[in-house]
């Protein structure tokens, strides 16, 4: 039944329930405390009552003094060792204690509480002592209702201030316990917001993190670490929404020209020579599918961590010289020139088709998107314990605004075939998770209307490695 209520109510609850029994056991503790010291100083003004008389019969064994005591509400008897009554004070107007129990057999005095018929409930004392040749006790008591009323008012204020204690106790539960639960609301609230974002895919608004209270708590911890997942499933969801649309729009291209020239193609009979013409068409725009595809895929296994990346030793200037002969055809058909610094020999532990493919990727975006007669010019070094692989270009250069956008796959901030376009389609963004993979980065540094300069920084090989590249 309980486990039905909601999380608030439980804990208010036992909040409560517990607050309840230190508030009970407390009020007994302080009752019995107080019951002690009352019954204790009622006591001690018996025995102050009681030892002055005493010693004025010890020293005067046929004084009777004891007839003439008239204190109020203290009454005076002297009994024989067999219990009874030999002397009064004068207060009594002839009744007596009339006190149950046999006389004390001890030196030491003895207290009992008893019920007086003509007196009420009284406190007793008996005092035993030697007066001449015979054992006398003398009987001290007083009524306590004085005493009673102290504890029936402390008792009154306990049943007044139990109940009261536990109405404010829920109420600062209450509060507390609702301001602490506060942040589970809202991460509630952001969770069935977040949910809604994922099932409307027209839902273009920033995501609004949650405000904490107090970070250093556990709830606020938990708060914070709810913030930076459901940023990250917000990031990842605005750009699998990118990438889908970015996508299907390269597709889209290639796919409708191979559409257009096969409907062209087989609506009437053609010759030999248009057939192949359509054919190399075809071919071009299939190949161009193909890269797609592969990048795609190459991004897809980066994504999840899977991108194997081969360690082999090698020599990273020959990959980059290779790289460079392979770019020198669609250079000089542009009249661009290549000019490397390459000669010295750099060994390296990495995959060689990667590289070769990162090295490839910034080459042909610096021979595409450089005017005619310009240079691209390529450098290998190394500082400050890294390998530096630079590609410049004397481009149009990128604008600042989307300088930061470049690596996105798909990113189209500027016209097609402009040298903004650099990362018009997969290039560097395929290029971005092959350094990544070989733990490197990659520096971009662009002006417009003098051109951009890429750097790969990739870390030394060890020593080991380097010794199996040499040998």
């Amino acid at each position: 039944m309980i486990q039905a209520r909601s999380l608030r109510f439980r804990m208010m609850l036992l909040f409560c329930c517990v607050v309840g029994v230190l508030l009970a056991g407390s009020y007994l503790a302080f009752f019995a405390v107080l019951t002690r010291e009352v019954r204790a100083q009622l006591d001690r003004q018996l025995l102050q009552a009681a030892n002055p008389v005493v010693a004025d019969l010890i020293t005067d064994p046929n004084e009777e003094d004891l007839k003439e005591l008239n204190i109020p509400d203290v009454y005076f008897e002297l009994l024989d060792s067999s219990g009874h009554v030999l002397m009064q004070s004068m207060n009594f107007q002839g009744r007596s204690l009339d006190f149950e129990g046999a006389a004390p057999v001890t030196s030491l005095p003895v207290f009992r509480t008893f019920e007086n018929r003509d007196y009420g409930r009284m406190r007793l004392v008996l005092v035993p002592f030697q007066r001449g040749q015979g054992q006398r006790i003398l009987a001290v008591a007083m009524p306590t209702r004085a005493a009673d009323q102290v504890l029936r008012t402390f008792r009154r204020i306990i049943l007044v201030l139990f109940p009261a204690s536990l109405l404010l106790t829920a109420l600062v539960s209450a509060w507390y316990v609702s301001r602490s639960l506060r942040p589970v609301a809202e991460l509630t609230r952001h969770a069935a917001e977040m949910t809604r974002r994922v099932a409307d895919s027209e839902s273009r608004n920033p995501w609004a993190p949650l405000r904490l209270a107090n970070p250093h708590d556990e709830l606020g911890r938990l708060a914070e670490t709810f913030n930076q997942l459901l940023a990250r499933v917000d990031g990842a969801l605005r750009q699998l929404r990118q990438f889908v649309s970015d996508a299907s729009h390269e597709l889209r291209t290639p796919l409708s020209v191979l559409q257009g020239e096969t409907e062209l193609l087989l609506s009437e009979p053609r010759s030999a020579q248009d057939y192949e013409k359509t054919l190399q068409v075809i071919d071009g725009e299939l190949k161009k599918l193909s890269r797609i595809v592969d990048g795609l895929f190459t991004l897809s296994m980066a994504d999840a961590g899977e991108l194997r990346l081969a360690r082999e030793p090698l020599y990273l200037n020959e990959v980059l010289e290779e790289a460079c002969e392979l770019a020198a055809p669609l250079a000089q058909a542009r009249g661009i020139v290549i000019e490397r610094e390459v000669n010295q020999e750099v060994p390296y532990t990495g995959d060689e088709a990667f590289l070769r493919q990162l090295f490839l990727i910034f080459l042909d975006n610096a021979v595409k998107y450089s005017p005619s007669n310009t240079c691209v010019r390529v450098k290998l070094w190394s500082e400050d314990g890294k390998l530096r692989a630079q590609f410049q270009d004397q481009g149009i250069g990128i604008s600042p605004e989307h300088l930061p956008r470049i690596f996105e796959r798909f990113y189209r901030g500027r016209p097609p075939g402009s040298v903004e376009a650099h990362s018009g389609g997969l290039g560097l963004a395929i290029a971005q998770a092959i350094v990544r993979a070989e733990g490197g980065s990659i520096e971009c540094a662009s002006e417009v209307g003098k051109g951009s300069t890429f750097t790969v920084n990739l870390p030394l090989p060890t020593q080991e490695s380097s010794l199996r590249s040499s040998s």
